[in-house]
């Protein structure tokens, strides 16, 4: 695949209408300045490499990324790799999480997983977005980078 179209054309019926209400739910919470790509097969929301020309890893042609969306077989995901070395926000998160919903989260690093489309917290996860600019990203991605 090479386009978000493609990617969008193939994915499991199941997951559909969820996918695009995740999707317009992350462009609408996301602080301007993140940019829509397809990244590592997925539809990933970017620092672009003209706001940081450093880019990911050091690779000057490839963007930052920060949140990616993905409609797997069995769940939907959202990578969202601001979250993974940011304690506060973490645990924010996961309160939030448990006060909001019946279901026991389903997550990795970075990824949070749903498997039921009909227990998707769209509310919570808008808010996630809107608590991170692209700016505070490089930030906590920088100092990430830093420690290692």
């Amino acid at each position: 695949m090479e386009t978000i179209e493609e990617y969008e054309a193939q994915l499991p019926e199941k997951w559909r209408a969820s996918y695009f209400l995740m999707k317009e739910t992350l462009i609408k919470h996301l602080p301007d300045g993140f940019k829509l790509v397809l990244q590592y097969g997925f539809p990933t929301f970017v620092v672009p490499l003209s706001v940081y020309p450093n880019g990911y890893l050091g690779r000057t042609d490839e963007p930052l990324p920060f949140v990616s969306l993905a409609a797997q077989k069995n769940h939907l995901a959202v990578y969202h790799m601001g979250i993974m070395g940011n304690r506060p926000l973490l645990a924010w998160f996961e309160e939030s999480y448990k006060q909001q919903m019946p279901t026991k989260l389903n997550m990795g690093k970075s990824c949070i997983r749903f498997t039921n489309p009909k227990t998707i917290p769209y509310a919570l996860i808008g808010e996630l977005m809107e608590k991170m600019t692209p700016e505070d990203w490089i930030t906590a991605y920088e100092h990430y980078q830093d420690k290692k």
